[in-house]
């Protein structure tokens, strides 16, 4: 096996160039396909699983036995492809379905996401991954253990990485279920099990290591799949198949296009209310939202442990850079997908026929993503027209026509009249996107609970084939219980990973970033900087989320608490912040207490001083966190 593995790292190269080769070439046979007659649904099925046998096959291959392997790939993955990992791992299905349709929706205020998100990769690289690489751990509990005294710092943070993965995971099933469920024909529940079974297949025999180079392969397809439909539809509108310089001629026409509509909030605005007025509210909750992306993105244990994989402190910082790279491939895409798809929709959907609308519309109106709400009886057919009062003159006005977040990218392809071929590959992109993270993240939760809680913390001398045993019949118990809350409850997959983020960054932001750069931080510090963070934090968005005006009533002493009508139920807005932000609350609070406690009790000891100025210095090799204690 260790013959096989240094081949295969030897030769990446040649191995990922004939995997992407491959893909294309099947790409362009699906097309042929088309060409002849084969239907849809046929075409549907080969691109879903076809992609799902690949990812399955590369875990198969990449199964391990050794506890190095499984839990940090060996730390043998090359800082190149550690990045691209990483730009799978983190290119989520928020990033992939629903970034752009923040921009089509907020414009200008969609960027909090893509500004948030690519400014947390600045956090990383500054603050922590070469840094987190030399303390020689495999987990983030691991480094909150060895830093601030042992088991109740390692409790706390698994506690936080549980309960933010467990959010984020579940957004990503719900994008794996509503790609399954409208390309296979299934319902929403079946389909969130059937891509769970592609998620298991990846991570459940090889850990870390498949999960590694199953994410490479990812990567490959969203890219491509992100790519080729935007580039297709900017060569078709403008003669220049360059869409992230050839927008702007699309935002031309919206504007003009929106003028004649009567729209009250330009795509040109930024900052306004519903009316098209600015708002200093809609500025404070933009900036409020990159920070908690931004501290969210530099706390996340699924992609700080990506980090710990590399062979070296140098090359964890490389990866850093390349992983931006990566990222920065898509999200600059992203603005010209939501204005190449809102023309579309505004010239090729608004002042149709209802009669003679295309089928698509139908086709995602049954999986509750599109909505046409002009006839009497529209709400019965498009869940999304329940209280829209169409006026029944047979035509599709602006206002009645409805398109969820998570539809704008993978329909559109659809709207615009693409080849079906179009709209397999961006499901197989949103799907690969979907899957990567979920990966990460149930391996991330299975982790913490066999090695962090398990290994550490019950049974110290159990063996590897034990440890292993436990991760992964974990892993799958993780999976089922994420599977089932994703098909049952359902949800909008941006808000879903901001609360993810939000929790992250109040749980663990401070301890991280304090544990490597205030080296007098004692173990109280780091314990309570966790409780005060992470529990504040909790407070505000189940408060504000499920009981807004309890909130309302019994809270009015904070000041301006508004209720405000989302996701069906009244959600209170404390300062007119939108509780996907909520974070804004935790991470203060937790830099406080850790400063406060930090300084009125025991601080670190001198051999943790010690070892803290050791890993600051670039070089040198990884050193063992523990031993300081």
């Amino acid at each position: 096996m260790a013959a096989i593995q240094g081949g295969f790292l030897a030769n990446l190269g040649r191995v990922y160039a004939i995997y992407t080769g491959a893909f294309i070439g099947f790409t362009i046979f699906i097309g042929i396909l088309e060409l002849m007659g084969v239907p849809n649904r046929v075409l549907g099925y080969l691109f879903i699983f076809l992609t799902l046998g690949v990812y399955a096959l590369i875990g198969w291959l990449a199964r391990t036995a050794e506890v190095n392997e499984y839990y940090v790939a060996g730390r043998a993955v090359p800082a190149f492809y550690n990045g691209m990992a990483t730009g799978a791992d983190w290119m989520s299905a928020a990033s992939f379905i629903g970034m752009a349709g923040s921009l089509y929706f907020g414009g200008y205020s969609g960027l909090a996401f893509v500004l948030g998100w690519t400014g947390g990769y600045v956090l990383v690289s500054i603050l922590m991954a070469p840094y987190l690489r030399k303390f020689g751990q495999f987990t983030v509990p691991d480094f909150f253990s060895a830093r601030y005294g042992g088991n109740v710092a390692r409790a706390l943070a698994v506690v936080v990485l549980i309960t933010a993965s467990f959010v984020y995971v579940v957004a990503q099933i719900v994008g794996v279920g509503i790609i399954t469920a409208r390309f296979l024909n299934i319902g929403f529940e079946i389909a969130c099990f059937v891509g769970l079974l592609g998620i298991l297949l990846c991570s459940m025999l090889g850990g870390m290591k498949a999960v590694t180079w199953t994410q490479v392969a990812q990567y490959i397809i969203l890219i491509i799949a992100y790519l080729i439909p935007v580039t297709v539809l900017s060569s078709e509108l403008t003669g220049v198949p360059l869409p992230q310089i050839m927008y702007g001629q699309a935002l031309e026409k919206i504007a003009a296009l929106e003028k004649t509509l009567g729209v009250l909030q330009p795509h040109t605005a930024a900052f306004v209310d519903a009316r098209g007025n600015y708002s200093p509210t809609a500025m404070w909750n933009f900036f409020a939202l990159i920070l908690c992306l931004m501290v969210g993105t530099a706390s996340l244990p699924h992609i700080l442990m990506r980090y710990f994989t590399t062979p070296s402190v140098k090359q964890a910082r490389d990866s850093v850079a390349w992983s931006l790279f990566f990222i920065f491939l898509l999200y600059f895409t992203a603005p010209a997908y939501a204005a190449f798809a809102k023309l579309e929709v505004y010239q090729s959907v608004i002042g149709q026929p209802i009669a003679k609308l295309p089928a698509w519309v139908a086709s995602w109106g049954s999986i509750g993503l599109v909505g046409a709400c002009d006839a009497a009886n529209a709400a019965a057919q498009f869940a999304l027209c329940k209280g829209v009062t169409g006026n029944g003159d047979g035509i599709l006005q602006l206002n009645e026509f409805r398109l969820h977040t998570d539809a704008v990218v993978l329909a559109t392809p659809e709207i615009a009249g693409l080849p079906y071929v179009i709209s397999g590959l961006v499901a197989a992109g949103g799907l690969a996107a979907a899957l990567s993270t979920a990966d990460g993240l149930l391996l991330a939760i299975a982790n913490a609970l066999s090695h962090d809680v398990y290994y550490k913390m019950i049974d110290p001398t159990a063996d590897t084939k034990r440890r292993l045993i436990i991760s992964r019949v974990l892993l799958g118990l993780v999976a089922i219980v994420a599977a089932y809350v994703a098909g049952t409850l359902g949800a909008d997959i941006l808000f879903l990973v901001s609360w993810a983020f939000s929790i992250a960054a109040a749980g663990l932001f401070a301890g991280l970033v304090l544990g490597i750069w205030w080296k007098r931080a004692g173990d109280a510090a780091g314990i309570w900087g966790i409780i005060v963070g992470f529990g504040l934090c909790m407070f505000f968005l189940i408060a504000t989320e499920f009981y807004g005006p309890w909130v309302k009533a019994s809270m009015s002493w904070l000041g301006d608490i508004n209720i405000v009508k989302i996701r069906g139920r009244d959600v209170a807005y404390i300062w007119g912040i939108n509780n996907i932000s909520v974070g804004i609350f935790g991470i203060p609070a937790a830099f406080l207490a850790m400063i406060v406690v930090g300084w009125i009790s025991k601080p670190a000891s001198a051999e943790m001083q010690d070892f803290i100025d050791s890993i600051r210095v670039p070089a040198g090799s990884v050193r063992n966190a523990e031993a300081a204690h």
